[in-house]
């Protein structure tokens, strides 16, 4: 998993050097923080309401999207998954 996470962690800091045009990413620092946090709690949201439905698939999903946004926001304030 490590290997992975490194993987992406990389991938990431590409993003930050991406046209925003081209890259959701790159979109998503250019935005700033503010807006990389209020996804983050979008998603964390939806992972409530996933949790209380009971549905193992949107879990899941959800689950996802809250681990890939907080990786977002920990590049975007010089972080990464190691730290």
């Amino acid at each position: 998993m490590s290997e992975l996470l490194t993987a992406l962690d990389a991938v990431l800091q590409e993003r930050k050097q991406a046209d925003p045009s081209a890259s959701y990413v790159a979109k998503l620092y250019a935005q700033g923080t503010d807006t990389i946090l209020k996804k983050l709690g979008e998603e964390a949201a939806e992972l409530i309401i996933a949790a209380k439905n009971g549905s193992p698939q949107e879990i899941i999903h959800e689950t996802a999207d809250v681990w890939f946004h907080s990786l977002v926001l920990l590049s975007s304030l010089g972080l990464s998954s190691q730290d």
